[in-house]
């Protein structure tokens, strides 16, 4: 069978098609992309604007045609926090069914940890043993936790990094960014954040082992020293805290031009990736991990393989 998955999340719009049945890993075979920033684009009050919504029109009509050239059987169709904490979700929610016909799922920030975690543990499976696992959108940060398949402990904080970068650094990041005393000020507060409910991450025991996911964290291993992705998703990556705070002054100095030009790091969101780089530190202090070991399943696969876990006599056609 084949499926598709429409992601809007806050920097991107994504279609990922897959074929798919029980008891296989769902095989990717074609992706559909486009930049669309949302989480950047909210105005003044807190709400999509006129051109954030056309493009998101466009962007959703567009990957429903790709998903019909492409034979999926079924799309699912979610967005994530930059239409979910936007003052005006239900006009864009409306515009985008209206417009197009397609019905967008708000996904819970704890519903967003909670299918990551499933995706992650798929992936690395029941050695992993207690599983903890962080993933760093555009609007905000997951942190979930557990032995099994659903997560003893799931939430979502309003950390992303594209969020981080309109607060703290501007659009785009002029290259000088905080000063010392103001980066030290949000470095103290993303860790009083995070650790805020980490007792309930930590409560049934220290993770056996810690992941990431998402783009974010991919960029930030692949500037560190992991194997680029042409070598394929079951090459191991890791992000070692001690690789990120060696290249973290270096990273807060550079313009985002410049940034552009590292391994990993696209032009669209080298502006994020200073954020991106203090939260996935503080992550890494709170919870006292040395490394994330980078997983390539996250959201998207996470609820695809929800969806195949309903339909438990889909088989090989």
């Amino acid at each position: 069978m084949r499926l598709g998955v429409l992601d809007i999340g806050s920097n991107t719009g994504h279609l990922l098609v897959v074929d798919a049945h029980g008891g296989a890993a769902p095989l990717p075979a074609s992706s559909y992309k486009q930049p669309l920033r949302l989480a950047e684009h909210l105005d003044d009050d807190g709400a999509v604007g006129p051109a954030g919504v056309d493009a998101l029109v466009e962007f959703t009509a567009q990957a429903v045609r790709v998903a019909e050239e492409r034979g999926c059987a079924e799309t699912l169709a979610f967005a994530t926090s930059a239409v979910r904490e936007s003052v005006n979700a239900e006009a864009v929610l409306a515009a985008v069914q209206e417009r197009t016909g397609v019905q967008l799922e708000v996904l819970s920030g704890a519903d967003e940890a909670r299918l990551t975690f499933l995706a992650v543990r798929r992936w690395f499976g029941w050695s992993a043993g207690r599983l903890a696992v962080f993933d760093i959108g555009g609007g905000s940060l997951e942190i979930a936790g557990g032995a099994d398949e659903a997560p003893d402990a799931a939430w979502s904080l309003p950390l992303g990094a594209a969020r981080l970068a309109r607060s703290h650094f501007g659009i785009p990041r002029d290259g000088a960014g905080p000063d010392a005393e103001a980066l030290h000020a949000l470095r103290r507060d993303l860790r009083a954040d995070i650790a805020r409910n980490a007792g309930s991450l930590l409560r049934g025991g220290r993770p056996d082992r810690a992941a990431a996911t998402s783009k974010t964290f991919r960029s930030l291993a692949r500037i560190c020293g992991a194997a680029p992705a042409a070598d394929g998703p079951l090459v191991p990556r890791a992000l070692r805290l001690d690789d990120l705070r060696e290249r973290m002054d270096e990273l807060v100095r550079t313009a985002p031009a410049d940034l552009a030009e590292l391994p990993g790091v696209s032009p669209s969101r080298a502006h994020q990736i200073v954020p991106g780089a203090l939260v996935a530190e503080a992550c890494m202090d709170v919870f006292d991990l040395p490394e994330l070991e980078i997983c390539p399943w996250a959201l998207r696969e996470g609820v695809i393989l929800e969806r195949l876990d309903q339909m438990p006599h889909l088989t090989v056609a």
